[in-house]
């Protein structure tokens, strides 16, 4: 079965499918007790995200359990940064944490060995397209330049992201060059992923619900938009997912301006407003990650609620962020079995 075939590259060229194709954001995790001991052997969370055999042992789990249509690379937005020399650590109980960067430190920030840092990410790739199902997707990822920029202003997360928007308004031509240059590596580390066996790629702007209009226009829009035709024009056929979080009505034009393929929306975006943004293409989501951690009715009425009113369009079902430890795989497994058994 050749790539045109897969149903994911199917709906992001624009077809409607019933039941749609289904996969979940971070469905290689800590919900599995299979990932569980496969995080034990590995050492670091870093040690696993550059370890090709664990990364694609934890990327096939969920393969293997409940037959998604898509597998996504398991890695970490924060590897570009680690690559940067920005002393990347992630602690239990406190997530990541990194060097804090500066205006000189963005002004003698280094690039130039970003890809070959991260070629164990690029053989776990190579080596997942080789062992995956030939109907399986393989999705490719990255870190948006606004979400991944917070983290290095901050050298660590904040419930706001008050450090790297005040930084913005304090230091304009820096954090655009911070922007610029996280963009344009950005671009050749999917590019590279891409050529190592990933049908499509995602990038996640995990922060965007921050920002304000003439922000998210600046910060999120203006990024990914270099970034996607980078990436298009060096590979024409490339195929993009965009996603916004917490962008809100501010996604009304973000497909257009960005010209992603799809558009990826949390679970706060309206359905009717995800309809009207189905129009013009395929969309992806949305359902909270608590029904599936709520189990019975409360999940059940929100698959309902997502395929009454976008199956007849283009959609790739998913959470509206990444599923949480607390759920229970029997839900997930009831989730799958639901979307599929769904006929318009």
């Amino acid at each position: 079965m050749g790539e045109s075939r897969r149903k994911i590259m199917r709906v992001l060229d624009g077809e409607t499918l019933s039941p749609p194709p289904i996969w979940l954001m971070r469905q290689a995790g800590r919900y599995l007790p299979e990932y569980r001991e496969t995080r034990a052997k590995a050492g670091s969370f870093l040690d696993l995200c550059y370890s090709p055999e664990h990364a694609v042992e934890v990327t096939l789990q969920p393969i293997r359990r409940y037959g998604f249509d898509a597998a996504i690379l398991f890695s970490d937005i924060l590897v570009i940064p680690d690559a940067m020399k920005r002393n990347v650590r992630f602690t239990e109980g406190h997530g990541p944490e990194m060097d804090p960067i500066d205006e000189t430190g963005i002004d003698r920030i280094e690039t130039d060995h970003v890809i070959d840092y991260l070629k164990p990410v690029l053989e776990t790739v190579e080596r997942l397209r080789r062992e995956l199902p030939a109907e399986t997707t393989l999705l490719g990822f990255c870190g948006a330049p606004w979400t991944v920029a917070t983290y290095m202003i901050a050298g660590h997360g904040t419930p706001d992201q008050a450090p790297a928007r005040l930084f913005a308004y304090k230091h304009p031509k820096a954090f655009e060059h911070l922007l610029a240059v996280l963009a344009e590596v950005s671009a050749d580390y999917l590019v590279a992923q891409i050529d190592a066996g990933a049908d499509a790629v995602q990038i996640f702007d995990s922060w965007a619900g921050v920002l304000g209009e003439r922000e998210f226009e600046a910060f999120a829009v203006k990024p990914v938009a270099r970034m996607i035709a980078s990436i298009k024009a060096r590979r024409p056929s490339a195929r993009v997912i965009a996603f916004a979080k917490g962008a809100g009505f501010l996604l009304k034009d973000y497909r257009r301006k960005t010209n992603a393929d799809a558009i990826g929306l949390d679970w706060s975006v309206p359905l009717d407003f995800a309809a009207e943004l189905q129009k013009d293409g395929a969309v992806q989501g949305n359902l909270d990650p608590m029904r599936v951690v709520a189990g019975g009715l409360a999940l059940q009425e929100g698959i309902n609620d997502i395929l009454e009113k976008l199956g007849d369009g283009p959609l790739i079902f998913n959470l509206g962020h990444g599923i949480t430890p607390q759920a229970d795989p029997q839900n997930v497994q009831l989730l799958v079995e639901h979307v599929r058994g769904w006929r318009r």
